[in-house]
């Protein structure tokens, strides 16, 4: 068994522990040796971000070949008509390409803690929540996907990530779950929990230089 973290990300709180500047990271809220987020949730989103020290359970629900599905309440600014909610579950085309199709429902505006600082608000324009699940994980997807339509986004809290949800967790808490570890996937290269940008390719000059953790 392993151990998941499952984390109430607040707004304007970096997914990462090491320091950048004067922004806050985890390590203000979670004090745990050796875990490290499972993705990513934006700085100026909220809600679930998971952390875990097993990194095949890591690759598991980061990598986008798994389609790990993700639940987003999402405040817009504007009124989403049938025909614009049609549009976010068929796809729309973003500057790198189409989305996969998603499911959007309307929702009434949902109970959670108040932000801070507040959303900006015009009173010549209504809101309205939006829940939309997605089985991608693109940079600011949601965010665009709402843009596209003529829906900004104005508010984006994150409730689930597969089976796991926020549940009653306040911001800036956390609660630990035992999970099976799943087994390492052999198509794939050894488990790299303690780099930040898997993606990057490693300079041959710099191979032997040890990865600093972050």
């Amino acid at each position: 068994m392993s151990q998941l973290i499952l984390f109430n990300k607040p707004f304007r709180v970096m997914s990462q522990f090491s320091a950048l500047g004067d922004k806050i990271t985890l390590a203000q809220y979670i004090d745990i040796p050796n875990v490290y987020p499972a993705g990513r949730l934006d700085y100026d989103s909220e809600g679930l971000l998971l952390l875990t020290g097993d990194g095949n359970l890591q690759h598991r629900i980061s990598h986008p070949k798994h389609k790990l599905e993700k639940t987003y309440w999402v405040q817009v600014e504007g009124a989403p008509d049938p025909a614009t909610q049609r549009a976010l579950r068929d796809g729309v085309l973003l500057s790198d390409g189409p989305t996969l199709p998603a499911a959007v429902r309307q929702l009434d505006e949902p109970a959670l803690w108040p932000r801070q600082p507040p959303i900006r608000e015009r009173r010549a324009i209504p809101t309205h929540w939006l829940e939309i699940v997605i089985g991608e994980g693109r940079n600011r997807q949601v965010r665009r996907m709402t843009a596209a339509v003529g829906l900004p986004t104005l508010r984006l809290v994150r409730v689930a990530i597969g089976p796991w949800r926020l549940d009653d967790l306040q911001p800036g808490t956390w609660r630990a779950v035992d999970v099976k570890s799943p087994p390492a996937d052999s198509k794939r290269d050894a488990p790299r929990s303690h780099q930040r940008r898997p993606d990057v390719k490693k300079s041959p000059r710099r191979a032997t230089r040890p990865t600093r953790r972050v």
